[in-house]
């Protein structure tokens, strides 16, 4: 195992015991009945493609926690480009995104509860979210953020682009390590699918990158 992924674990195990103790003081129900948990939970369905406890180790539980507020660092952007893209290729791809990301949140979230983990809450915008200082690959800063907002046209297409391939790359890295290292079907399906259709993504950003 790589010493990114031991210092990613570190620091979300700091984070996830004392979410836990959060939770457990507030007295909160973590039965692995698929409910809904306080973050809006997840469709029955969804949960149904994973969230056994039993089968669930540390390294899926990881990547839901983090692939969680990548996502929405990822849906952010894509909302951005409604009203801000120039080119029509560059809003269906972000429309593409945000289609795919919004229900995969909603599954993470649903496999969290359905295990008892805390859910990822109150994460900022942008940069990484509280106590996670450490390995979340591709996500975009504050500082990014604001210049993406405040961008339109040409150049917003440019910034989203190129933004939106090193955001994908990481979550690519992400995904990559849960196949190494995680056992519940369900997160494992979700990762392959990551792979595949962030690359495909990536592949066309590029291209639309290289006629502009």
């Amino acid at each position: 195992m790589s010493t990114r992924t031991l210092a990613r674990r570190a620091a979300l195990a700091g984070v996830g015991l004392t979410a836990a103790f959060a939770l457990a003081a507030c007295g909160g129900d973590h039965s692995t009945d698929g409910g809904h948990g306080g973050h809006g939970g997840a469709p029955a369905g969804a949960v149904s493609a994973g969230g056994s406890a039993a089968a669930a180790d540390s390294a899926d539980v990881m990547f839901a926690q983090m692939m969680i507020p990548h996502h929405q660092q990822a849906v952010r952007m894509s909302e951005l480009a409604g009203s801000r893209a120039d080119d029509p290729e560059v809003k269906q791809l972000a429309e593409r995104i945000r289609a795919a990301q919004a229900p995969e949140i909603a599954t993470m979230t649903g496999w969290l509860t359905a295990w008892g983990r805390p859910v990822p809450s109150g994460s900022p915008a942008g940069g990484q979210p509280p106590g996670m200082d450490h390995g979340m690959p591709g996500m975009m800063s504050d500082a990014d953020l604001v210049r993406l907002e405040g961008a339109a046209g040409r150049e917003f297409d440019r910034q989203f682009l190129t933004m939106m391939i090193a955001h994908h790359e990481g979550a690519i890295t992400m995904a990559r390590e849960e196949l190494a290292d995680g056992r519940d079907a369900g997160a494992r399906a979700m990762a392959q699918q990551i792979v595949t259709s962030q690359q495909s993504e990536i592949d066309l950003m590029r291209r639309i990158l290289a006629r502009r």
